[in-house]
């Protein structure tokens, strides 16, 4: 019997008698989850001594190859480093043919630490400086994502599922309608059976504003590394469950030129050592931490645009009149700003930051969110007024690109204090090396324009 440390665990592994088969994952800096397949018999070597894993699979980029640029690759020999359990991340995973189970994995960094650059490790780090200050952030994640055929359109492009009731592709969408939710009934409820096997707290689904579109929430937690665990937890199950019934889930922030994109919404409220929280109030009277908390928000947005808006297609979901923040401006109840707070009593008063695409990395994106409020609260900033009616149309609006993000996250000063100047190195190198890759592509709108007009 295997000897466990985390008493959920060990409930885990008991209840999984015929258990085969174990995904070691690695959440790499894009959020994509890399690792070995091992079988139950290598477990007890796992939890004792861990799994070795390159180190250059933390910023391997998006199409899978080692971003030399880093140092991480043939400079250091590619060399592995120890990976350990994350303790209470065993689960079972129910869609596959024989019993198999996950469990998230930490890098180490070779001196017996955790390695400082690996994504959770980042946010480990931020929340840590809340709590020497005697603060707990309570985080809820929101996910959005497009459900579409498995097989794409005669140009390679994903097209909307066959709608099961009427046997047509769907062409259009109701936001909140019940009758979409009814319509892929089998789907929800299947995601839904995979997140109570697995212990994920989802609790709402609502179809959104394109066809085909959805957003699952996740129940808030007083762990922010945990909330964001459940996140990564959850994107797999959904991607999977959307396999097994021939369709394709995609977190693309922007599949479609003439639909929504998808968001990534951290909701973010901070207990203090008694466990009140320190953003209670109200519109008349706003506590002044949320204040402080919101004007670092806008301070730090252009250093950290790089995580909320990681890849090329981030970019385009930034489009006027879209539900997508296109400033930094704040307001209650008010979905034109980046920054809303939601309508709630005032014992429950939070900030839903509202930048990320659902492209981003969970655990980026929540550190990025949580170090900007810190810093508004360490220098006590100011958020100006609140925005009320259309933030279009009252506030100045960014227009936000990738190479520029690149270059703010590469110069910045608060991204070094928050994140680490290596981090900063290694993911600022790993999107370069992709915007480059990215630029030399021609692409059939090239050809389109200038192949015979010039």
């Amino acid at each position: 019997m295997t000897a466990l440390s985390d008493a959920r665990d060990a409930a885990t592994l008991a209840a999984l008698p015929d258990l085969e088969a174990i995904d070691l994952l690695l959440p790499d800096m894009n959020g994509l989850l890399r690792g070995k397949r091992v079988t139950r018999q290598a477990l007890d070597k796992v939890f004792a001594d861990g799994v070795c894993l390159p180190m250059s699979l933390i910023a391997t980029d998006i199409t899978g190859n080692t971003v030399e640029e880093t140092g991480l690759g043939y400079d250091i020999g590619d060399e592995d480093r120890i990976c350990r359990p994350v303790p209470g991340s065993l689960r079972p995973v129910p869609w596959t043919p024989r019993p198999t189970a996950q469990l998230l994995l930490a890098m180490e960094d070779g001196a017996g630490g955790l390695f400082e650059a690996n994504p959770r490790q980042v946010l480990a780090r931020v929340v840590q400086r809340f709590a020497d200050l005697g603060l707990t952030p309570v985080v809820a994640i929101e996910l959005e994502f497009y459900l579409f055929d498995r097989l794409p359109d005669a140009h390679g492009r994903p097209q909307p599922a066959i709608n099961p009731n009427t046997g047509a592709r769907n062409t259009s969408t109701q936001v909140y309608s019940i009758e979409d939710l009814d319509d892929n009934r089998d789907f929800i409820d299947a995601v839904a059976a995979v997140c109570r096997a697995q212990d994920i707290p989802a609790d709402t689904a609502v179809a959104e504003y394109a066809p085909g579109q959805f957003e699952i929430n996740l129940r808030h937690r007083a762990d922010a590394l945990q909330a964001c665990d459940d996140a990564v937890m959850l994107k797999r199950a959904i991607k999977a469950v959307a396999q097994r019934q021939s369709l394709q889930a995609s977190f693309m922030a922007k599949p479609l030129v003439d639909q929504a994109g998808s968001g990534l919404h951290v909701h973010v409220s901070l207990l203090d050592a008694q466990g009140s929280n320190v953003f209670a109030g109200t519109a008349q009277a706003p506590a002044a931490p949320l204040l402080h908390a919101i004007g670092g928000l806008q301070a730090s947005a252009a250093d950290t645009m790089l995580l909320f808006a990681p890849h090329a297609n981030s970019y385009r979901r930034y489009v006027p009149n879209a539900f997508v923040p296109l400033g930094r401006s704040w307001g209650y109840n008010n979905r034109t700003v980046a920054m809303r707070i939601p309508h709630s009593d005032a014992a429950n008063t939070r900030i839903e930051h509202r930048i990320a695409g659902a492209d981003a990395n969970v655990y980026l994106a929540c550190a990025a969110v949580l170090a900007g409020m810190l810093h508004g609260l360490e220098q006590r900033l100011d958020p100006g007024p609140p925005i009320v009616g259309n933030a279009y149309v009252q506030t100045e609006q960014h227009d936000p690109h990738w190479r520029g993000s690149i270059e703010d996250f590469l110069g910045s000063a608060f991204i070094a204090e928050h994140f680490g100047e290596r981090f900063r190195h290694l993911y600022g190198q790993q999107k370069r090396k992709e915007q480059r890759g990215f630029d030399t592509q021609v692409t059939d709108l090239d050809y389109a324009w200038y192949l015979r007009a010039v």
